[in-house]
């Protein structure tokens, strides 16, 4: 048997209570869980890290100039 879609007051659909709690659970979860940062790896990773003069950083393409061209 289907069942009819029910509307609150409000006029949204009802029944979506455990996909709700589910959605609320995960980002609770993620909102207050600690990750374990591996500290030595990131040291590792920014001693490795090019300096701020740019040196390592490629020069910035436009790769959308040629895009205009064709209104010339």
């Amino acid at each position: 048997m289907i069942r009819p879609l029910r509307y609150c007051a409000r006029g949204s659909l009802m029944g979506r209570g455990r996909a709700k709690a589910k959605q609320t659970k995960v980002a609770r979860e993620l909102k207050y869980s600690s990750p374990q940062t591996d500290l030595t790896q990131l040291q590792r990773e920014l001693s490795h890290a090019p300096d701020h003069n740019g040196s390592d950083v490629p020069a910035a393409v436009d790769d959308w100039t040629d895009e205009d061209d064709w209104r010339r």
